[in-house]
């Protein structure tokens, strides 16, 4: 994974208040840890950053502050619930060559068999690799799979210098048989009964109903109230 430069600037402010001020002026408050240093508080470039976390949560930042650089991964990102912008960023300070456990996104490519559902346990995998050779992520093909087809850990093909760090039996995609539609509507009707929703039953059938009859009573009327005209008609 190439290394991404971004410039920081050293933090004193702290607190909220600060906090807001540094993300008006569109940057990030951050801070460097680890490696036996004492945690360095900066402010990071808000576009920067967000540009450099493109390349997948493991990105390897080169930060420069006060002429030096030192080589970091993100370990912990906050970002808005809702509008999405990054909020704070822990970053790890990592040596060339030094061992650091990620989760790795695993990349799904390929198609089961039609008649199967792919469903994702896990969608990353957690590795032992060298800081400076991070995998972007882990592919794994379904192709053509089979229901009962399950992708553990161990069936990664892990790039050189990377490990498991998680239990070789770790299941990461289980492919299921489809649901049909009954069983689908079957789910759906228990779902609402636990909700306690009811479904109104249609009006359009009781008020054409209701429409007849108030025809046919007022046809009846009607004829009633000719019969003695006619009877009158007769006598003149």
């Amino acid at each position: 994974m190439a290394e991404i430069k971004i410039a920081a600037e050293s933090r004193t402010e702290f607190g909220k208040g600060a906090a807001r001020r540094i993300r008006r002026a569109d940057k990030v408050p951050a801070v460097l840890y680890g490696s036996g240093i004492d945690p360095i508080h900066i402010t990071l470039p808000g576009h920067e950053l967000a540009l450099a976390l493109k390349h997948g949560a493991n990105a390897l930042l080169s930060v420069e502050l006060d002429g030096d650089s030192q080589l970091a991964i993100p370990k912990q990102v906050q970002r808005d619930a809702i509008k999405g912008f990054i909020e704070h960023a822990d970053l790890l300070v990592v040596k060339k060559g030094q061992k650091v456990t990620v989760d790795v996104p695993i990349n799904v490519v390929g198609e089961a068999v039609p008649e199967a559902l792919v469903v994702t346990e896990n969608a990353t995998v957690a590795l032992e690799a060298e800081a400076t050779h991070i995998p972007e992520s882990i592919e794994v093909s379904i192709e053509g799979a089979e229901v009962g087809t399950q992708v553990l850990a161990k069936d990664l093909v892990l790039p050189a210098g990377s490990t498991l760090a998680v239990d070789e039996d770790h299941m990461l995609i289980n492919i299921v048989a489809a649901p049909t539609q009954a069983e689908v509507e079957a789910e759906l009707a228990e779902a609402e009964a636990e909700a306690g929703i009811e479904h109104d039953q249609p009006e359009t059938a009781e008020g054409e109903g209701e429409g007849a009859e108030a025809g046919a009573e007022s046809a009846e009327g009607a004829a009633e109230a000719a019969e003695p005209a006619s009877e009158g008609s007769e006598g003149e």
